[in-house]
């Protein structure tokens, strides 16, 4: 049986990858998006995967969004939790706001959208979880104490779910990218790319495609012995 795969915010930079990757190892993929509709019509002529509009930080859409797709293509067997958005300030000039938005996104975001699949996962006796974290979520980094207390809290997340998952035949684990060559770090102005690259002992920013193989690995079934892992992919830039 050809297994569904859902991405959150599948259908640019890192969920894009993801998304294609899954796609051609032969799962049915959807990827979600939360606002950008002409970037999601584009990915979605261009590689055939199908999506899906729902804002992760809202637990009620995410419920709604999951049953349409089981509708459309079957159980949720692989769930890739990467959506995620940045409010970047110093501490002192964060706002309530800024802080709030990243929290539900990326921290609360998990639990919206793990809870729904998970019964139905706990009663199929499979499922893999992927949660895309971030190597700030590891290190910290300054002007991002929102960014990193969320991506820090989504390793807490994958541990203690990992636990209760374990006998149901359920993998939860967690992938900790760092500086990856997406559109929104290409834009980063060059001198500041180049002392970005300057920090990471391999010497270039990671690729998409490598996060992405990350994933698929995780989500096979030669991976059912891994569970409440981090897998730190970041060419050596930080050693959790």
């Amino acid at each position: 049986m050809t297994r569904t795969a859902l991405v959150t915010g599948g259908t640019r930079g890192i969920g894009a990858a993801i998304s294609v990757a899954l796609r051609d190892a032969g799962y049915k993929v959807a990827a979600n998006y939360a606002g950008n509709d002409e970037a999601a019509q584009k990915f979605k002529a261009e590689t055939g995967v199908a999506v899906y509009k729902w804002s992760v930080a809202d637990y009620d859409a995410c419920v709604e969004g999951i049953r349409k797709v089981e509708a459309d293509l079957g159980p949720i067997g692989v769930l890739v939790n990467n959506a995620g958005i940045t409010r970047d300030a110093m501490f002192h000039r964060m706002t309530r706001e800024q802080w709030r938005e990243v929290i539900d996104t990326n921290l609360s975001g998990l639990f919206n959208m793990t809870h729904p699949v998970w019964s139905g996962m706990r009663d199929r006796k499979f499922g893999r979880i992927v949660n895309i974290s971030s190597i700030n979520g590891q290190k910290g980094q300054a002007g991002q104490a929102n960014y990193s207390a969320a991506k820090a809290g989504d390793l807490g997340f994958t541990k203690a779910l990992a636990q209760e998952g374990a006998r149901a035949g359920i993998t939860v684990n967690a992938i900790c990218p760092g500086y990856i060559a997406t559109d929104m770090v290409m834009a980063v102005a060059e001198d500041v790319r180049a002392k970005i690259v300057a920090q990471i002992p391999v010497g270039r920013l990671g690729e998409a495609a490598e996060i992405a193989r990350c994933v698929v690995f995780l989500a096979s079934d030669e991976a059912g012995f891994i569970t409440g892992s981090t897998l730190t992919a970041n060419g050596g830039q930080y050693l959790a």
